[in-house]
């Protein structure tokens, strides 16, 4: 089972969350691009750039924010949150 959380902030108050659930036999890489792709339709969101300090801290951490500089478009929010909350 792999289970991931996405969460919209905007002054340390969550405005919308989600979690993505996807139990397809998979590699983790594919399971993450997956769910930030079904997260970005569901919050109607232009999909953000993967940075080098996303990159690290989801390797890390299993969890990365997305701010402005990850997103193309003007965002009404401070971050779009994306965390791994349960995998195989």
């Amino acid at each position: 089972m792999f289970r991931l959380w996405a969460k919209i902030w905007k002054e340390n108050h969550m405005l919308r969350d989600t979690v993505i659930i996807d139990d397809r036999e998979e590699t983790r890489t594919h399971k993450v691009f997956q769910a930030l792709d079904e997260v970005c339709l569901r919050f109607d969101l232009g999909k953000p750039i993967w940075l080098d300090s996303n990159i690290r801290e989801f390797q890390r951490h299993a969890k990365t924010r997305f701010g402005q500089d990850s997103f193309i478009e003007q965002i009404p929010f401070d971050y779009l949150e994306f965390q791994i909350i349960e995998e195989d």
